[in-house]
């Protein structure tokens, strides 16, 4: 980046875990048991040329800080201004967020045309819909639970909605568990209305023929993709592209996160997929810059994914300003203590990123401190 000084170095990292709880605690999906309430966020405050800037880091040894403490910044860069590959997981984060708080600019800006909106609006999805129902014994009630549970996101500003299926995968037998996805997807539906927007993961619980049997059966909804509905396999999302065709279903093909096969962006070149989703945090921000520049070039959808990771919803946000075909936030109602993230909100399904330094979000330094002697280190 040209606004970078050539006199800016490293002066000292500090790592830190914080934490925080979802705003309810979010059950089993079509792989594995419930994921809880608690969230923790592992955090980075890079200090250079006396200010300092925070970010998620994941894969930052005590080993790469000392090396890097002392550095250049400059030094982490590429020619064209990128964060060099061996600094981005770690480090990318803080780093940028140092850059938009020296430059009192909020990162979007850094990233993106001159030429975008301020401030900047974004859709967005509740993402919490998980098996929250498996205790209850007959789909009605199973039905109205998870209804109400849209109906709280509808309340905090939410419109679209991605629903986790694949009950029948493992904590259902088969078909009584496909059967109460069809249902739950039609009241979930209900609930957010003709103009919402429905997205369905089931975490490869599915295989071919189950995935159509939930897709003939919600062909009247306003079901905008399926996502992950069986392990990658090109010769099956083949089949799947030609069934959708046949019948006239305008539903969008998802996948890319987690251990997705190499092959995916490729089987997206193809046609067979539609909309890739590799995590904002692993392999993270610069990478989607790159990816998601190629991917609006053949006028292909990215959605990052990004479950969990308080941090990361809020660069999904800056990160869609650089992204033309960008598709949604993946919203996770989670608070996480000494992080402050007040200046975002969430309002008629979109999601405003504010006009504020850096990610825009405020971090108390004094817990942060106390964090960094309680369970992290200081180099």
């Amino acid at each position: 980046m040209s606004i970078i000084q050539p006199e800016w170095k490293i002066e000292k990292i500090e790592i830190a875990t914080l934490t925080g709880e979802r705003a309810r605690s979010a059950g089993s999906n079509g792989r594995i048991g419930d994921h809880g309430k608690s969230c923790s966020v592992r955090i980075a405050r890079i200090t250079i040329d006396g200010e300092t800037g925070f970010g998620s880091t994941g894969l930052l040894t005590e080993s790469m800080a000392e090396a890097v403490v002392g550095m250049r910044l400059a030094d982490l860069f590429d020619q064209n201004g990128k964060v060099l590959e061996p600094y981005r997981i770690p480090l990318e984060y803080p780093i940028l967020d140092w850059l938009g708080r020296r430059q009192n600019a909020p990162v979007y800006k850094l990233i993106a045309d001159s030429n975008r909106v301020s401030p900047l609006v974004v859709p967005c999805y509740d993402t919490s819909l998980y098996f929250d129902d498996l205790h209850l014994q007959n789909d009605r009630d199973a039905v109205a639970l998870m209804k109400e549970e849209a109906a709280q996101g509808m309340s905090k500003g939410h419109r679209n909605f991605k629903i986790k299926v694949g009950r029948g995968g493992r904590h259902m037998p088969l078909w009584e568990g496909t059967k109460r996805d069809i249902a739950i997807i039609h009241g979930i539906a209900e609930v957010a209305g003709p103009e919402g927007r429905i997205m369905i993961d089931a975490n490869n619980a599915y295989n071919l023929n189950l995935t159509k049997e939930v897709l003939a059966a919600a062909a009247d909804v306003n079901l905008y993709w399926i996502e992950e509905a069986f392990h990658e396999d090109d010769a099956l999302y083949a089949d799947l592209k030609a069934w959708l065709r046949e019948r006239g279903q305008s539903v969008h093909i998802a996948d890319g996160e987690g251990l997705a096969s190499p092959h995916l962006v490729n089987w997206a070149k193809n046609g067979l997929v539609d909309v890739l989703q590799y995590d904002i945090i692993y392999p993270g921000f610069t990478h989607w810059l790159e990816l998601g520049a190629q991917l609006d070039q053949m006028g292909l959808r990215s959605a990052p994914h990004c479950y969990g990771n308080a941090y990361g919803i809020y660069a999904l946000g800056h990160i869609a300003a650089a992204i033309r075909n960008f598709e949604f936030v993946e919203y996770d109602d989670i608070t996480i203590q000494g992080m402050d993230a007040s200046a975002y909100r969430v309002e008629n399904g979109l999601f405003h990123v504010p006009d504020k330094a850096g990610f825009g979000l405020d971090f108390d330094e004094e817990l942060f401190a106390g964090q960094v002697l309680a369970n992290g280190w200081s180099r």
